[in-house]
This record gives structure tokens, C-alpha cells and sequence, in this order.
């Protein structure tokens, strides 16, 4: 089976776990230590915590900001709901934008900002590896005052056009990412959340932990009412911090992430690029044999260079063809291709047609949703099988287009 994405493992990296299960701390341990240090260093960030799932990344990176209760937030319509959740989670307005039909990421153009509750954040989601224009998504959250959270879920290895990583919040105040299996570097789940802000940083730290702090912290001047119950009568003795001693100074979660999945994610590091050249190379491919076919539109060819090619998309007009996604998949999936559709847009779904949100009213997205398809790409993938998947999606649509 040739499957739409797939992770890849070597002896280095099952080694790599093998060593903290015989030696090692399996949940607080240094290896998630040393995973940020490299990730941030590779983004070109100041700070990367590292979290149980990059839900958990894009919660939290909401939690820091302390907006007010009701703040909106505006996504794109085209994503996995985990991005408009995140705001929900933290009792913010989620909104979204229509998409670029040609890249495919978030159209602020398309929002109606003068006649819409004023915005405190942007979400700018980088769809399929490819980045979104943070340039003009800059302009906007200056010209309205608001925090930028990049959604880079798919897009560990791309950069801007100034060439920066996407990870290094240059346009933004965090940058989530995701480990999940099908993600370009893997820790089976997990997430990343990168920022250059210390307060931000020090807060992540915190809330990824129940909201507990140990150690060498500041004491907030928090009285129980008698002398002899201050804070610092029980975390001292005789001017000492005592060894047991922790305190919860703000509601928590327990997102932490375990050593041996920080030890898999450090490994999986170092081999990044080689993934990322691969995926290119792939790609590259692809563009090449699917441009003999007009039934068929690759999509985001413009910015191959700069996208880490986390899914490769495709557009057919099935309509025009007189055929259904459906059956084609199907079909395809009994000749050993599993292909995937990126995303049913998020308004679509029932929990936020609720909210009162219409599909209409992104057309874009709906276009693409109903012309979408997605291809096998993952750093395994052998020429041969994507030269076997060309034509065998060519000979599907052919047969279907001669009925």
C-alpha cells in the first residue's frame, strides 16, 4: 500500500529511544531539553517548548496572550479544526477568512474588517508546507493591533521569502508545530511552539505543567490570612528552598511530553533536511509528469522552493469529468494508492454551522474543497511508486472520462 503520507524511522533513531528506556528519565528528563534547544537553534528562535501535541502548541500559544474573554480570532476557512479550537478553548471568537485560490493560505483581503468586531489575533495557518504571506499578514496585525499565531503544523523546513525559517517568529509572537507521525520530524505526537518573547516562554513553561513552577521562581505576595501561613514559611527552612516544594500560580494542563518522544524528535532533527530535499525532489516530479495531464492542477508550484512539501494537492474539476471523488479514491485505493482530502473547511462543520457561520461565504475554500485531492508524498516514497501513482490516477480519470 502506498499511503498519502508516511513517517520514516531509522536504526539511529529507534537507538535513540532504546537508550532512554534502559538509562534514562521516561517523562521529565534531559532529552526534552536538549530537543528545544536544537529546534529553536534550527528555527532561528530564541525559546521552543516542546508540548504533548500541537493542539496542545496552539492552546497554549493562545493561553499566554490573556486576552479578553470574547477577543476575536481569525483563522483560515481552509484547516484542521484544531486552529479555530484553540481560540475556542480560551473562550475567544473564532472567525475566518476566505483563501488564496492559487496558494491556497489565508486572504485577509477577503475579511471584512471595517464592518467586524475588531480583531486581537491572527492565525495564519502555512496549508500543505507552503508559507502564507506574512508580509501583509504583518501589515495587518500592525494596522490593527493584534498578536500573530502561525500555525506551522505542516511547515517544519519552509522559509519566507527573506529566506528566514518559519519558526522564527520574525513576522509573529509564537509559531506552533506538530510531531504527529505523518509530520515531516516525528515524536509520535507531540508539538513545538517557538517564540522570541521571555514572558511568553517562562508562561509555556508553566501552563504545559499544571501551572506549577519548582525551583527557583518568584513568590507571589500571596497572604492566607495569618503571618505564620506565608508562602515562604513553608517553601524555606532556615533560609533554604526545601527540596519538596512546588506551587501552582495558575491553572494548568498536564501537556508535557515524555523523554523518549523528545529523544525521537532530537534524533529525527539532525535528518530534517535530507527530508525536506527529498519531498522537493518528489514534488519536483510530480509537476513534471502531471503537467502532460490538463484534467489535472497541481497547486502551489510557485512556492516550492520555500514550502517543506508536507502534502502534495491537486485540484480536478470532477464535475467536468463527469466522475465522483469518491469512486475515484476507491478505485485508487484498490490498486494500492491512499489519497486524502485537506480539509472540509471548517465552517462547514455542524459544531460551527451552530455558531452561525455559511460555507458561502468562503468560496474559495468551498471551490477548493470540492476540486481537492491529495497524493502520496512522504520521504520514503520511491520513484518508481510515484510514477506508478501518475498513471494510475491518469488511466482512472481516462476510463472514467471515456464513459
Amino acid at each position: 500500500m502506498i499511503p498519502y503520507g508516511r513517517h520514516f524511522l531509522d536504526e539511529q533513531d529507534i537507538q535513540s529511544v532504546v537508550e532512554v528506556l534502559k538509562n534514562g528519565w521516561l517523562t521529565q528528563g534531559p532529552q526534552i531539553k536538549n530537543f528545544e534547544v536544537a529546534f529553536a537553534k534550527m528555527a532561528g528562535a530564541k525559546f521552543a517548548v516542546a508540548v504533548s501535541s500541537g493542539t496542545a502548541a496552539l492552546h497554549l500559544s493562545c493561553l499566554v496572550l490573556e486576552l479578553p474573554e470574547g477577543t476575536k480570532g481569525i483563522t483560515s476557512a481552509n484547516t484542521f479544526v484544531a486552529s479555530a479550537n484553540a481560540m475556542l478553548y480560551c473562550n475567544l471568537s473564532a472567525d475566518f477568512a476566505d483563501i488564496d485560490p492559487h496558494h491556497l493560505n489565508i486572504d485577509l483581503n477577503s475579511f471584512d474588517f471595517e464592518n467586524s468586531k475588531k480583531p486581537g489575533l491572527l492565525m495564519p495557518v502555512h496549508f500543505a508546507g507552503a508559507p502564507a504571506p506574512m508580509e501583509t499578514i504583518n501589515r495587518f496585525a500592525t494596522e490593527y493591533g493584534c498578536y500573530v499565531i502561525e500555525d506551522a503544523s505542516h511547515a517544519l523546513g519552509a522559509t519566507y521569502e527573506n529566506g528566514k525559517a518559519v519558526g522564527s517568529c520574525c513576522y509573529s509572537d509564537l509559531t506552533t508545530f506538530s510531531l504527529h507521525p505523518v509530520k515531516g520530524v516525528t515524536s509520535g505526537e507531540g508539538g513545538v511552539i517557538t517564540t522570541n518573547n521571555e514572558k511568553f516562554y517562562n508562561k509555556l513553561l508553566r501552563l504545559r505543567s499544571h501551572g506549577i513552577e519548582k525551583g527557583n521562581f518568584d513568590f507571589p505576595n500571596i497572604s492566607h490570612g495569618d503571618s505564620s501561613l506565608q508562602l515562604e514559611h513553608y517553601a524555606f527552612t532556615d533560609g533554604v528552598l526545601n527540596p519538596w516544594y512546588y506551587e501552582m500560580q495558575s491553572l494548568g494542563f498536564n501537556y508535557r511530553i515524555t523523554d523518549f518522544q523528545a529523544a525521537l524528535a532530537f534524533s529525527q532533527l539532525k535528518k530534517f533536511e535530507k527530508f525536506i530535499s527529498r519531498r522537493r525532489d518528489l514534488a519536483s516530479l510530480y509537476d513534471k509528469l502531471l503537467a502532460k495531464n490538463s484534467d489535472i492542477e497541481p497547486k502551489q508550484q510557485s512556492l516550492r522552493e520555500t514550502s517543506s512539501l508536507h502534502i502534495y494537492v491537486i485540484e480536478i474539476d470532477w464535475e467536468k469529468l463527469g466522475c465522483k471523488r469518491n469512486t475515484v479514491m476507491r478505485q485508487l485505493f484498490d490498486k494500492g494508492i491512499g489519497t486524502q482530502v485537506h480539509y472540509i473547511p471548517v465552517p462547514m462543520h455542524p459544531y460551527f454551522v451552530n455558531l452561525g457561520f455559511n460555507i458561502s461565504d468562503y468560496p474559495n475554500a468551498l471551490n477548493y474543497y470540492k476540486k481537492g485531492l491529495t497524493l502520496p508524498l512522504y520521504y520514503g516514497l520511491q520513484d518508481s511508486e510515484l510514477h506508478f501513482v501518475v498513471e494510475t490516477i491518469t488511466e482512472t480519470l481516462y476510463q472514467h472520462h471515456k464513459s
